[in-house]
């Protein structure tokens, strides 16, 4: 298990954003919102490589919950050793070794890690994601409600519907949703004064 969680951080810490960047001729962290994230790739080399390195980090986090657990790691639940290593790629990404722990906000890592272990949710929560940055133009603003949506779709589908959510992935959806938030907090404020960046406005 410590294994995979190591694999986990390692891979989920490879800084996409900066990467793209750096292949750009400019280095994120000092441009824009200064994070190392898929939004302000968009913001500063338009919606192509932005787009590029969410699908990057969210296949980070699909490819920890669903083949990590396939390493020989004893008598371990698979659905335990899954949830291990989602945590650690989402940390990974946030705290990036490779940046000297200074690394993404984890919402595409964690979005992939969650399409893994309960696709329809995940979806339900993309949706909610879309439709709030198509109609308010504001991405931590869809973020933040996809976030808290996903805990709520997947109790209401597990107990209402033939979909089955194991209960240690809505326990982990929990904790996302608060980590999230957490990774937030300025986002949050500007969100609270009117300040928060809008695409297509100053």
């Amino acid at each position: 298990m410590a294994i995979v969680a190591l694999l986990a951080f390692a891979w989920g810490g490879v800084p996409t954003a900066f990467l793209i960047g750096r292949s750009r001729g400019i280095d994120v962290r000092e441009h824009g919102s200064g994070n190392v994230g898929g939004t302000n790739v968009l913001r500063l080399l338009g919606w192509q490589w932005g787009v590029a390195v969410m699908a990057v980090d969210m296949a980070k986090g699909f490819v920890a919950v669903r083949w990590l657990p396939q390493l020989p790691v004893g008598e371990a639940n698979t659905v335990y050793v899954a949830l291990v290593a989602g945590v650690a790629a989402v940390l990974g990404h946030v705290f990036t070794p490779y940046l000297r722990f200074r690394g993404g906000k984890g919402v595409a890592t964690a979005a992939g890690a969650l399409l893994g272990l309960a696709p329809v949710p995940t979806l339900v929560s993309a949706g909610v994601f879309g439709l709030t940055v198509f109609s308010t133009r504001v991405v931590s603003l869809g973020s933040l409600l996809a976030a808290g949506t996903f805990p709520l779709a997947a109790f209401l589908l597990d107990r209402y519907t033939v979909i089955v959510v194991h209960e240690p992935v809505l326990w982990f959806a929990v904790g996302l949703a608060a980590f999230v938030t957490w990774t937030h907090r300025d986002n949050i404020r500007r969100l609270v004064s009117g300040t928060e960046h809008r695409f297509g406005r100053r």
